[in-house]
């Protein structure tokens, strides 16, 4: 088991950038393929983002490609999330993910491990 530890999470405004950090301790962080999720209230966690163990390869979410950029430092046992033009519906809580297995995962239910998530708003 990893833990994770979301961070960077805040109120913007409606074009701004905010950027996301999960913290893993526990494993060995390189052996992790990693995902970002999130929650808006009264909806379903959806997908945000996906990278590959050794950060090759990501995947996007259709609403945020272009706009946000998943990577990871695994010497910081560290991931990112960089959210550039935020919009109102970008609102939600940001959820961090990790599975010890190679490739992209985009459902919940691939993953194994959360964090405990950080609230991003972004106000119009």
């Amino acid at each position: 088991q990893v833990q994770l530890v979301e961070s960077g999470g805040g109120l913007v405004q409606a074009g701004d950038s905010l950027r996301l950090s999960c913290a893993a301790s526990g494993r060995t962080f390189s052996a992790y393929a990693m995902g970002w999720f999130r929650q808006a209230p009264g909806k379903e966690r959806e997908f945000v983002a996906a990278i590959s163990r050794a950060g090759r390869s990501t995947t996007y979410a259709d609403s945020v490609k272009g706009r946000f950029t998943i990577s990871r430092d695994n010497a910081k046992n560290t991931m990112y999330l960089q959210m550039n033009s935020l919009k109102p519906e970008d609102t939600a809580v940001y959820y961090c993910a990790a599975v010890p297995s190679p490739g992209l995962y985009t459902t919940t239910r691939a993953y194994k491990d959360w964090g405990q998530g950080t609230q991003v708003t972004v106000s119009s």
